[in-house]
């Protein structure tokens, strides 16, 4: 294989459990020389994360389920096939109204280090047992912000 390519089958590489989902590294910020990281998400119904905006773009695939993304003031329902691009510095968040499994890719990479340590090392590929305590929003901003991302609290929190 050419020395900047890169392969990687379901299982492999580095995943995370964060706020109930399970999020997958299909392609890390070293493996793409900085170019981008692209991972697979599966978040429940319910879960998602909180207002956000990113230092690049964050391009979103629908594979499966259903969810309800806020992009700049607006909503927009979505489902298998659908598309979602967020330029940089635009304030989003999604929210599953099914379980929904999706293919992010974020340019340029690095986010992989901010689900590294928000998350923890996910002990199967599926998803975590579910919480009975609510996520330390607090906690999230906090490295958030050393990622470069700008995180808010839930909308009526």
């Amino acid at each position: 294989m050419a020395s900047n390519a890169h392969a990687r089958h379901s299982g492999d590489g580095q995943a995370f459990w964060m706020l109930n989902g399970l999020y997958e590294v299909k392609a890390s910020s070293e493996e793409t020389n900085g170019a981008m990281t692209v991972m697979e998400m599966t978040i429940p119904v319910g879960s998602g994360p909180p207002p956000h905006t990113h230092p690049g773009t964050e391009s979103v695939y629908v594979i499966e389920g259903t969810l309800r993304y806020h992009i700049a003031g607006e909503i927009v329902e979505g489902g298998p096939g659908s598309f979602f691009h967020i330029p940089e510095g635009t304030l989003e968040r999604f929210e599953p109204t099914s379980t929904a499994r999706v293919l992010v890719t974020y340019t340029p990479g690095g986010i992989e280090k901010f689900f590294a340590e928000a998350g923890e090392p996910a002990q199967r590929r599926e998803l975590p047992p579910p919480s009975d305590t609510q996520p330390d929003v607090d906690r999230l901003i906090e490295i958030a912000e050393r990622h470069g991302i700008q995180m808010q609290p839930m909308p009526g929190a």
